[in-house]
């Protein structure tokens, strides 16, 4: 694998993913891979481009949000999109930690009802010996 430029498969290997999801990113055009006839090569820009958006996705964001944010880069430069990450990330924070009281909430209700079972299990069984 040259370090400079990744061929399809070298760019899937690489980030784990499949080639659906490769084809699917460069359709909405989160990526724009180097054409060579039919191959297609991916350079430094489209490598980091890859890890930040799979960083996103593993932080919730939607690829529309992530795709707009690398145009921010494109289109103002780097402080603006700093400026829209920060702005980004409050909202996926809120939402994460939203979720997060949600799913504590939901572990609580399913332990209380696990333990209300096993006890009444063991309670039926008290009183059929």
């Amino acid at each position: 694998m040259s370090e400079t430029r990744l061929s399809f498969k070298e760019m899937c290997a690489r980030f784990d993913v499949t080639p659906r999801t490769l084809r699917y990113y460069e359709y909405i055009e989160l990526l724009n891979p180097e054409r060579e006839g039919r191959s297609r090569y991916y350079g430094p820009r489209e490598i980091a481009r890859m890890k930040l958006i799979l960083r996103g996705r593993r932080w919730g964001f939607q690829l529309e949000d992530i795709r707009q944010w690398l145009m921010i880069y494109e289109e103002q430069g780097n402080e603006a999109q700093m400026q829209a990450w920060l702005e980004l990330s409050a909202r996926q924070l809120e939402t994460l930690k939203e979720e997060q009281r949600q799913l504590a909430t939901a572990i609580d209700e399913l332990q209380a009802t696990r333990e209300d079972v096993e006890r009444q299990i063991r309670d039926g069984r008290k009183h059929e010996g």
